[in-house]
């Protein structure tokens, strides 16, 4: 695409991708992107990143791309482990409620439980590396006023008065998307709750820090309220729910009274609201997740009950698998055909998570391997080639997630999946390698490994198999590189590993 033929605009900003909206999606996606060294604009529109703590938590499939970010340790060192529930009735202590069931890691997965990291703080974390990586600061109060696009590229107008150009827009805008109003693109959903809820970040003093304080709905009804401290911070994240027809007042006043009728603290014991929210649990997913050059992702996409923590991880598994399609499109020669694989691949995904939360919001599934999303894969892509036969059952294929593991000369599988590239992955095998260009593909050999077995595995930038078989010097693997990239790369960087 040609950028500048409108470049003598005066408030015109030129760019590859523009992102609208500064949360996790789009954070996740600036990232991905610039490390990629595509151009990107975040545009917010905000005065600011977003204050509250709505989505804490992290699946372990999240925590896999944060690491790969270059983001993981900042996300351990700022969040903690899910407190132990405790509940509550009439002011005494009822018993311990467990959330979910504890997983011990293992080599191929080494992420085993939620992390909880307060969402102002996972978007802070994400800001701070999208700018070590050199990527331009957000523009913020910089809400979309109006959008065209044509064969070329994208224009949109800013409510600061600026205009953008770029080849593509990702609308990363929230549940109530500016962009996907703009496309005519419609949500279909349901309420999954009638009741409203408030959600709040608050500071409690007089409350010990050592369980998430769970108070069930009295007999005159009123609706549950629990009380979850954040970790990393001095605060908790409240939740009341409203049955009694009666909604959330956010105020200062407000939250006291609420908590003052439903649990054993008095009104005073709540000496701050850092932040509050209404809202109606709802699951709802858009018609489709790309219009032309705009496509929809995170919230803009698919809106989750937050039970079992699903909505923000969805969200930046959308993100992490669009950045590395449109870096291939735009700066790896890839055909522009590779981006209809985003939808094709997402939005399948989206909707079992989408039952997924609304299950556990109603109390039909418990949290537990689903909702870690280490299970959810592509074997049904276009980009998924398995070309080995007779495989057992069980055993890894083309469009699963790539495990971790250990390596003979120390480190891990994800060390050397970390960054942008391909991985050629050859396990037990003396395979022939063909000539791959070491920029675009890492050529690693390992030993047999039982997550694995033996034989060939093409790692994709976002960490699934895309390719696998018993050779890699006929004609298979190279059709797949025409698939991904336009053609066959031309030279080796063949490492032992």
């Amino acid at each position: 695409m040609e950028l500048n033929s409108v470049k003598d605009a005066p408030s015109l900003l030129l760019t590859d991708v523009l992102v609208v909206g500064a949360g996790p999606t789009g954070l996740t996606l600036a990232c991905d992107l610039v490390r990629r060294g595509v151009r990107t604009l975040v545009v917010e529109r905000a005065d600011a990143l977003f204050p509250g703590s709505r989505g804490k938590g992290i699946q372990p499939r999240t925590q896999e791309v944060f690491d790969d970010l270059g983001i993981i340790a900042a996300a351990e060192a700022a969040g903690g482990t899910y407190p132990v529930g405790m509940i509550w009735r009439d002011g005494e202590r009822q018993g311990e409620h467990r959330m979910f069931d504890e997983v011990e890691p293992t080599p191929d997965a080494p992420y085993n439980r939620p992390l909880m990291v307060p969402q102002w703080r996972t978007q802070e974390i994400l800001y701070a590396r999208l700018k070590e990586l050199g990527g331009d600061d957000i523009r913020f109060g910089a809400g979309l006023t109006e959008l065209t696009q044509d064969e070329e590229g994208v224009t949109a107008r800013l409510a600061d008065g600026g205009t953008v150009r770029a080849a593509y827009a990702v609308a990363a805008d929230g549940g109530r998307s500016t962009v996907r109003a703009a496309l005519g693109i419609g949500m279909t959903g349901e309420t999954v709750d009638p009741n409203p809820v408030l959600v709040a970040d608050v500071r409690i003093p007089a409350l010990d820090r050592d369980n998430w304080h769970m108070f069930p709905p009295a007999a005159e009804g009123g609706g549950f309220l629990a009380i979850c401290p954040l970790a990393g911070t001095a605060d908790f994240q409240l939740t009341a729910q409203f049955t009694d027809g009666t909604g959330p007042d956010t105020s200062l006043d407000g939250v006291r009274a609420v908590v003052a009728a439903r649990t054993h603290l008095a009104a005073d014991d709540v000496t701050e609201v850092r932040w509050a929210s209404d809202f109606r649990p709802r699951a709802a997913m858009a018609d489709r997740f790309r219009e032309g050059r705009v496509f929809l992702a995170g919230d803009a996409a698919h809106v989750h009950s937050p039970a079992g923590g699903q909505g923000l991880n969805t969200s930046v598994q959308d993100a992490y698998n669009l950045g590395w399609k449109l870096g291939a499109v735009l700066r790896g020669g890839a055909p522009a055909a590779l981006l209809d694989t985003y939808e094709a691949e997402r939005l399948p995904n989206a909707a079992r998570m989408l039952g997924l939360s609304t299950r556990v919001h109603r109390g039909e599934e418990r949290r537990g391997d689903a909702t870690r999303q280490l299970g959810l894969g592509y074997r049904d892509s276009s980009l998924a080639a398995e070309t080995r036969t007779g495989l057992p059952e069980g055993a890894l294929r083309a469009g699963d997630r790539a495990p971790d593991g250990p390596i003979a000369a120390g480190g891990r599988l994800f060390d050397l999946f970390r960054g942008p590239h391909f991985t050629l992955l050859a396990v037990g095998t003396d395979a022939e390698i063909p000539a791959l260009d070491g920029e675009l593909v890492h050529v690693h050999r390992v030993e047999a490994y039982a997550p694995y077995g033996k034989g060939l595995f093409l790692v994709r930038p976002d960490g699934y198999v895309g390719w696998a078989g018993d050779e890699a010097t006929g004609p298979a693997l190279t059709d797949y590189f025409k698939l991904i990239h336009g053609g066959a790369p031309k030279t080796v960087d063949l490492k032992q590993s």
